[in-house]
């Protein structure tokens, strides 16, 4: 097959390559000249993926693989057409499709017949039928479901490894008829190969789940199911807090039974997916109030970290604090929605000076984000463990001299620091 992938980020690249890696033409347009001359040099555009570097050293010089900015060169012969374009969140939780706009009109100026378009970013419920097929026929001349076909296969792997969890987990599709999933499915079973997983009674492989809305809702239901849980988690570290309970031995003996699986309480929860999915959810469903106050209880825990210390240490005026971390996750340079632009709010609001330290990031990096860099080896009064970077688990005290408390926000990272200096999320005090 002839596969275009529109969007070549930490998710669209590594799907590129996977279909061309399965012996496909694939040519991926991007908006970004710097991301499409890397590709065709077969270097990857950002680090951290898995396997990627090596998929590009091979796939671009055999001719599998190359990018373009242009539309026009991607779209015609292309059998398939595969969307992985951002969708945004604005300040008020209301979806932005900008990017996505912008991106099916010029899909839709050079759509040709026979071709399935298939879009994988996550949308609200009823997107694809009612934004996306009147757009493209609108911009195309040409009729759905006759002459081509729209469908909905969400993306639901980790950034970091994503070949693996291609493997991993079902692809669900979701036509606007019989034909077009048909087709799908026909399509991903050409260019993905699955493990085994006896523990579904499904088996592992193409679901099709029968409509467009319902393979909407089972992707912003899957993520919006983790921000619920983890939103539970930390109201229970926030109360256990306050009664001298330790919350970690609270959840792991609540698991110890097959029916709980409580997730694990933090400081923030950042990504493009977890923070963001469950607005996608509310805009469809704006009276869905779990979803809402959990979104709204993981939202407040920077503000809580910070309250914690201060609480322990007084006034915070002039005092230095050290944020270790600005990636939302650990051993991922990403920083969308990270904790660390409240954690530092938060903390300048009471009057500290606050610098931020990521060994995935320079000094200029971190300057260009508003943050004045930290040093190991700087003296600071106290630290926050923001990311669950592996390295920070070997920081000792002299890494930080003069610390007085360390606040570990991720609690399964095991300190080097002395217990006495550490209060823990979920537990005042360690031990």
């Amino acid at each position: 097959m002839k596969i275009a992938v529109i969007g070549l980020g930490k998710i669209g690249l590594p799907l590129a390559a996977q279909f061309a890696d399965a012996g496909h033409d694939v040519i991926g347009v991007d908006v970004h000249e710097p991301t499409v001359a890397t590709v065709n040099e077969g270097r990857a555009p950002f680090p951290g993926e898995a396997h990627l570097d090596d998929h590009l050293a091979r796939l671009v010089p055999a001719g599998r693989l190359r990018a373009t900015t242009s539309y026009a060169e991607a779209i015609p012969p292309a059998d398939a057409v595969v969307v992985v374009v951002p969708l945004f969140v604005d300040g008020e939780g209301k979806p932005d499709f900008g990017w996505m706009d912008s991106a099916t009109r010029d899909i839709a100026a050079n759509l040709g017949t026979g071709t399935l378009v298939v879009y994988e970013t996550t949308l609200p419920v009823g997107t694809t039928r009612t934004r996306w097929k009147p757009a493209l026929e609108a911009g195309s001349g040409l009729t759905e479901g006759t002459d081509f076909h729209v469908v909905f296969s969400p993306e639901r792997v980790l950034t970091g490894r994503v070949f693996e969890d291609l493997r991993k987990y079902p692809k669900l599709v979701g036509g606007l008829s019989t034909e077009g999933a048909a087709a799908a499915t026909a399509f991903y079973e050409q260019v993905l190969t699955f493990d085994e997983r006896p523990d579904l009674a499904r088996g592992n492989g193409v679901w099709d789940l029968g409509s467009a809305e319902a393979a909407e809702m089972a992707k912003l239901a899957e993520t919006t199911y983790r921000d619920v849980n983890i939103g539970l988690a930390n109201q229970f570290a926030v109360f256990a807090e306050q009664v001298g309970v330790d919350v970690h031995e609270v959840i792991a003996a609540s698991n110890s039974q097959p029916y709980s699986h409580l997730h694990q309480p933090g400081i923030s929860v950042g990504g493009h997916c977890i923070p963001v999915y469950p607005r996608l959810y509310l805009s469809g469903d704006p009276d869905a109030t779990v979803v809402s106050a959990a979104r709204a209880a993981n939202a407040a825990m920077p503000a809580h970290a910070v309250k914690m210390v201060a609480d322990r240490l007084g006034d915070l005026t002039g005092l230095r604090v050290a944020v270790l971390g600005a990636a939302y996750r650990g051993a991922v340079k990403e920083t969308a929605f990270s904790g660390v632009f409240d954690v530092v709010k938060a903390l300048e609001g009471l009057g500290a000076v606050a610098s931020v330290h990521d060994p995935m990031y320079t000094d200029d990096e971190l300057a260009a984000m508003g943050f004045t860099p930290y040093h190991l080896g700087e003296a600071t009064d106290a630290a926050i463990i923001q990311t669950d970077h592996a390295a920070y688990a070997e920081v000792t005290t002299d890494d930080l001299p003069g610390v007085r408390l360390v606040l570990n926000g991720r609690p399964a990272l095991e300190l080097a620091i002395p217990d006495e200096l550490v209060i823990t999320i979920g537990r005042s005090t360690r031990g």
